[in-house]
């Protein structure tokens, strides 16, 4: 009796915990985008998964009790029962894709995104995040690892119009208009990383040699905190940014405190030779890969 006892009051002290836990801080931030379908996602995993665990030690204490040993009784073998395998197999199999179906919704709309949104890049690397925006022209330029040295750690393409006016923020603050559509590219330039801000529910992997992408709308004005979500080094619980989230203008007027590229360039000395090197290298590589693919 006494694994029956303990079996009940551990099923009902965690199904009570779970429902005081809004009210002593153990549940999730403020919603701060559009991405509220994410905790609906997650409350149905809550549900479904709290019933079984409900079910399951429900079924333990029942059994230990109806089972328990009296003497003269003699147990029964029973290899099989179909009917309470098919019972199982169904409930299981409605089970996953009552999970799992709100979920192929969810990143339906997670990828697919709007024709009106703007974008920009986050970059990241150990153990910090910079980001670019695209100028006037609202095209970002191309970008190749070659490029990239202590002049140009954004590695942009030199040879490429739609990067010149690319603005580029070296610094762990972002700023975002509010009610605005963004689709963020996310690109790593040594080790896998995952930019994730907890309030917009939403997050992604960000994997060297290719470019990634979530769209979001912020819907609420604040500063949260950036997070890196992915263990990427001895300093990963260093790599930490602040997303501000303010009016369009005064997220404009943000971004026109920083420089852009061909502006960054000109400053760091001998522009037009940098450049010319840079193109250099890219023609030099493009011929080894040609080559090579010979």
């Amino acid at each position: 009796m006494v694994v029956v006892i303990v079996l009940v009051l551990v099923t009902i002290g965690t199904v009570l915990f779970h429902f005081l836990a809004p009210t002593i801080g153990w549940w999730w931030t403020p919603i701060a985008s559009n991405w509220g379908f994410i905790d609906t996602t997650i409350i149905i995993t809550f549900w479904v998964t709290g019933a079984v665990f409900v079910a399951v030690l429900g079924f333990m204490a029942y059994c230990v009790y109806r089972f328990r040993y009296q003497k003269g009784r003699r147990s029964a073998y029973k290899p099989e029962d179909n009917k309470l395998e098919l019972w199982l197999t169904g409930l299981t199999a409605l089970g996953v894709v009552v999970m799992l179906t709100p979920g192929l919704f969810v990143w339906n709309q997670f990828i697919t995104v709007p024709e009106d949104a703007d974008e920009f890049e986050v970059m990241a690397q150990q153990w910090q995040w910079s980001y670019r925006f695209p100028g006037e022209d609202g095209i970002l330029g191309t970008t190749s690892p070659r490029f990239i040295d202590d002049d140009n750690p954004f590695g942009v393409n030199p040879n490429d119009a739609n990067g010149q006016d690319d603005i580029l923020i070296d610094d762990s603050e972002l700023h975002l208009p509010l009610d605005r559509p963004v689709k963020v590219l996310l690109r790593s330039i040594d080790v896998l990383h995952n930019f994730s801000v907890p309030q917009f529910r939403a997050k992604m992997d960000m994997v060297p040699g290719t470019v990634t992408y979530y769209w979001l709308t912020p819907i609420r004005a604040g500063t949260f905190d950036a997070l890196c979500f992915e263990l990427c080094g001895v300093g990963h619980h260093a790599m930490r940014g602040t997303v501000v989230v303010e009016t369009e203008s005064e997220f404009e007027a943000w971004l026109g405190e920083y420089s852009t590229f061909a502006q960054s360039m000109a400053r760091a000395g001998n522009g037009a030779e940098k450049v010319l090197n840079l193109v250099s290298r890219e023609v030099e590589a493009t011929s080894v890969e040609k080559k090579s693919a010979q």
